[in-house]
């Protein structure tokens, strides 16, 4: 009793949120079996026959990523303003959705909460982002804990495949699909997930920029001021993954609420590192030593032959699967493939996106690889689902990096 007296009363508050956060999908699921039929789905997924996509590249033009640059030149608080003008609506569209579908779990107790107490945990951000944060939720006319919590969604939640490639010639491509909104809010008319629809319209390409100068690109839900994906022309790109763990995100973040800042916030890290570091082997170094408060894996690829890795991250450990070493999924060594499981184990049956991805790169074949090559594997399904938000190739040679809007046409799988 003594130690949680000495707890600040905002601090055991904004453990319980937090704990909610990190619960809220696997509470969602009571409505699971009045939604699925979940033997159904998982017996699909497990005896499908993989047909890898063909012919996918380019997709449409309107479904091209916009562009926004960030100045960071300008005062944090200012650098947001106008992709948050623009998006605005859809910002508070998904953040409704959010409240409508969490209604019925926590009787509309949940938003009040973090409206009084996330802002105190946004306080205990490090700059720029708390700043950042603050421009963004007065510019929106949204409230800081809910744009704090906006933000914490995307450390937890995100499921992904991530690919490397690398062509016979050596050069390296890069291409990731983000999946986000699994267990959150299902569509049982449209047979979508509402989330992931909520989140379509607010992907944007960001290109922070200082004295007029490309400094890194981004993919980013505007709002959002860390970064999933990302690449530093001529030096290196980079993704992150989502890793399930059973201390999960959640130990870290109690930690930091107790006063421990240590560690590093994941999208917050990937930031810094393409800001700050000048070469591939500066960003490995960073990615691998960082004291994380959660479990994740970096996808980072270089400029030079054989400059790819997976980084398995727990808060504190790291194993680093380098180019040209194979896992106990694949034998091919000039590509590596992460989804959401550890390469030394085989993937759930239920869940197993590695194995085609694995697949059709093997077809494809080292002579042909490329970015319309990697967008062929990721349009493949089950690579390829409901949760798909977006398609991001990287090509860091030459500074290509583009992005897609991505909706799965049926027959499609919900993960």
């Amino acid at each position: 009793m003594k130690l949680f007296n000495s707890i600040p009363c905002f601090t055991l508050h904004s453990i319980s949120i937090i704990l909610v956060i990190f619960l809220l999908p696997f509470v969602i699921t009571k409505t699971w079996d009045q939604e699925f039929d979940n033997h159904n789905v998982l017996i699909q997924n497990f005896h499908e026959n993989v047909s890898c996509a063909a012919n996918e590249y380019p997709p449409s033009n309107s479904d091209r990523v916009p562009t926004y640059i960030i100045n960071l030149d300008l005062p944090p608080r200012l650098r947001w303003s106008q992709l948050m003008v623009d998006k605005k609506e859809f910002t508070l569209n998904l953040l409704q959705d959010i409240k409508n579908y969490t209604e019925s779990f926590f009787k509309g107790k949940l938003f009040p909460l973090v409206d009084k107490y996330l802002p105190l945990v946004a306080e205990t951000l490090p700059e720029p982002y708390l700043s950042e944060l603050k421009g963004i939720a007065e510019i929106a006319g949204i409230e800081l804990g809910e744009i704090t919590l906006y933000n914490i969604f995307y450390e937890v939640f995100t499921l992904c495949t991530s690919v490397i490639s690398q062509g016979a010639d050596g050069k390296i491509y890069h291409g990731r699909n983000l999946d986000f909104g699994l267990f959150l809010g299902w569509d049982v008319k449209n047979h979508t997930w509402l989330t992931t629809e909520a989140l379509r319209p607010l992907v944007v390409e960001l290109d922070f920029q200082r004295g007029g100068q490309t400094v890194y690109k981004s993919v980013n839900f505007a709002g959002y001021v860390g970064v999933l994906t990302g690449m530093k022309p001529q030096q290196f790109t980079l993704t992150l993954d989502e890793r399930f763990s059973m201390e999960g995100g959640f130990v870290g973040i109690i930690r930091w609420l107790l006063g421990d800042r240590s560690a590093n916030w994941a999208g917050f890290l990937m930031r810094d590192v393409l800001e700050k570091a000048d070469s591939y082997h500066q960003a490995l170094s960073t990615l691998t030593t960082s004291k994380l408060l959660a479990p994740v894996y970096f996808i980072l690829a270089g400029n030079a032959s054989d400059q790819g890795v997976i980084i398995t991250r727990g808060r504190i450990e790291a194993d680093v699967l380098f180019m040209g070493r194979g896992s106990v999924s694949q034998v091919s060594t000039w590509f590596l493939v992460e989804t959401n499981y550890d390469h030394w184990n085989q993937p759930p049956f239920f869940d197993d996106r590695r194995t085609p991805a694995i697949q059709c790169l093997d077809k494809m074949g080292r002579e042909t690889a490329s970015l319309s090559g990697i967008f062929n594997v990721l349009s493949t399904k089950p690579v390829f689902n409901k949760l798909t938000t977006y398609t991001c190739l990287m090509d860091v040679s030459t500074g290509q990096f583009e992005s897609w809007i991505r909706v799965c046409p049926e027959p499609c799988k919900p993960w």
